[in-house]
């Protein structure tokens, strides 16, 4: 069960839709598990680059605010947009380096393995019925009457329903938006910033040691999507 949630939006970019594969008919476990990373792949590989530009361009503005360089408008526009979308709103519609420092420790790449991880253990390696019938891969809820598929097994007086995507580059769109900006995983956040901030390399691994909010089980959902990431090294393209 989840507890940070994500409403359906759409990735900035639109991504040619990739037939998915029925998994549920696939009985070789290696040929299951290549094909669902392989699936999944290059929708991870898109968010990061995504990502990757957006980190670019604030590091960008932090230099020139650092030399008391002028912003100009068409950035500070791109700024305030970027704000707003990781839920990190201008003060006074001004770039601060506190706003920076924020944005920063939220706008970072996730690593594969983890991200890979937990679309197999929260879709049952894509054979669960949010991943068939609503590409929802990553078990995230939301909250507006409609938005999902009402779980079966939901308890009384519950209102979550789960997310539906038009496709799985959506769903995993959603997952990095939730897991950048909700503050359930703020710990994942700090973790990332000070794994950069000491020069390490930033794995899966040691991410995962802050989805504890993930999960009503904790401790033992972590152990077990850090179990996941070692049991399947033979898959990562990286760490």
């Amino acid at each position: 069960m989840i507890f940070g949630c994500a409403e359906p939006e759409k990735p900035a970019e639109e991504t040619k839709r990739v037939t998915r594969p029925d998994f549920n008919v696939m009985e070789d476990v290696t040929h299951k598990k290549q094909t669902f990373f392989n699936f999944l792949r290059p929708a991870v590989s898109q968010e990061n680059a995504r990502v990757s530009q957006e980190r670019s361009f604030l590091l960008a503005i932090q230099a020139q605010f650092k030399v008391g360089q002028a912003i100009q408008e068409n950035d500070l526009d791109e700024a305030r947009q970027l704000g707003d979308a990781y839920k990190v709103e201008l003060t006074d519609d001004k770039i601060t380096e506190q706003w920076l420092d924020e944005m920063l420790v939220r706008v970072d790449e996730i690593p594969e393995t983890l991200v890979l991880s937990q679309a197999a253990n929260e879709s049952g390696w894509g054979t669960s019925r949010f991943a068939k019938e609503g590409n929802n891969y990553f078990g995230q809820w939301c909250y507006t009457p409609g938005c999902g598929l009402v779980p079966s097994a939901r308890n009384e007086g519950a209102t979550h329903e789960v997310a539906v995507f038009s496709d799985a580059q959506q769903s995993v769109h959603a997952y990095f938006m939730n897991v950048n900006r909700n503050r359930a995983y703020a710990e994942l956040r700090e973790i990332r910033a000070q794994e950069r901030a000491s020069g390490h390399k930033i794995t899966g691994l040691k991410l995962a040691e802050g989805l504890h909010r993930y999960s009503e089980r904790g401790q033992d959902y972590v152990d077990e999507i850090q179990g996941m990431i070692r049991h399947n090294r033979q898959y990562w393209q990286q760490g």
